[in-house]
């Protein structure tokens, strides 16, 4: 995606009960549809959906299949890969997370709620290895700047894990975050350096890690309530959190109408500055203070 090339800004989105849309980036207006259909002919929505490295196709998870979307044809006409093989080995549950190496080796990863995690080859499906560990549902999945490790992140689980796809035999190390008890999608990042990952929580904290060794070097308050999102900018040295918590119970004698304040249900912009040292094998992030730039934080009706 160019601002030069109008053509090229475009973003993909699925929800319940609808295909998946491309939206024009621009303008904001509706460009085409990709539409899946289950055994009755009906239409059945993507749980996740990830652009491959070129741009030129949609990859999408649903129930133990992964269809392809050439997004050159949009309508009903994609490719479908089952994730469970023929001796019933591979991907079980629904594949709720996708991500391609940014290296552009041909690799991708699937996770599934099933608690696993596939490498499948790009130009063929092809399953690699699956990945066993998670404690819950895989909610997330990403891949290091230079395509060697694997971070993978879980509902009702307290840790994300990193491993090494060169050996993919056990886990490297893994970071905490405070997720153990909900259900909902925290995602995290990593800077475009590549040395830091950076993840939300149930806690309001955002917790920074040294993915070198694993180790925890900072942390500060997004929010008074769960950090469901925290995402660097390509860059300059911003970033991202959103925050808010989806709830059912309502304390006796409140008001059901009581709209969420402060931090509770926002989108904040951070600004961060980071002190940089020159070692054998470039520039690396030390450390870092984050602050909230002005017009920072962005509200949504609850």
């Amino acid at each position: 995606m160019t601002a030069s090339d109008p053509v090229s800004c475009v973003f993909a989105t699925t929800t319940r009960d609808h295909p998946i849309h491309l939206w024009d980036a621009t303008s904001g207006l509706l460009r085409c549809t990709y539409r899946a259909y289950d055994a009755v002919d009906e239409i059945t929505a993507a749980i996740s959906i990830a652009f491959n490295p070129a741009g030129t196709k949609i990859f999408a998870g649903y129930n133990k299949s992964i269809r392809v979307f050439d997004i050159h044809r949009p309508g009903r006409d994609f490719a479908q890969y089952s994730t469970i093989q023929g001796n019933k080995e591979g991907q079980t549950g629904i594949i709720s997370a996708v991500a391609f190496s940014p290296t552009h080796t041909g690799m991708l990863a699937t996770g599934s709620y099933s608690q696993t995690t596939a490498i499948y080859r790009e130009d063929n499906m092809e399953l690699l290895y699956v990945l066993h560990g998670q404690e819950g549902g895989i909610t997330h999945v990403q891949f290091s700047k230079d395509g060697n490790y694997l971070y993978t992140g879980g509902r009702k689980d307290p840790y994300i894990l990193c491993w090494d796809i060169r050996k993919a035999v056990e886990v490297v190390y893994k970071l905490y975050r405070s997720s153990e008890y909900t259900n909902q999608r925290i995602f995290f990042d990593i800077e475009p350096l590549g040395r830091h990952l950076a993840t939300g929580g149930q806690d309001g904290l955002v917790h920074i890690y040294d993915l070198q060794n694993g180790q925890w070097i900072s942390g500060f308050q997004a929010a008074t309530d769960t950090v469901n999102g925290f995402a660097f900018h390509p860059f300059l040295p911003m970033a991202v959190s959103s925050s808010g918590h989806r709830r059912f119970k309502v304390p006796d004698g409140c008001d059901e109408n009581l709209p969420l304040t402060g931090y509770e249900n926002c989108a904040s912009v951070w600004n961060f500055s980071c002190a940089a040292s020159m070692e054998e094998d470039g520039i690396n992030i030390d450390g870092g203070d984050f602050t909230q730039s002005e017009n920072e934080i962005l509200h949504q009706d609850p």
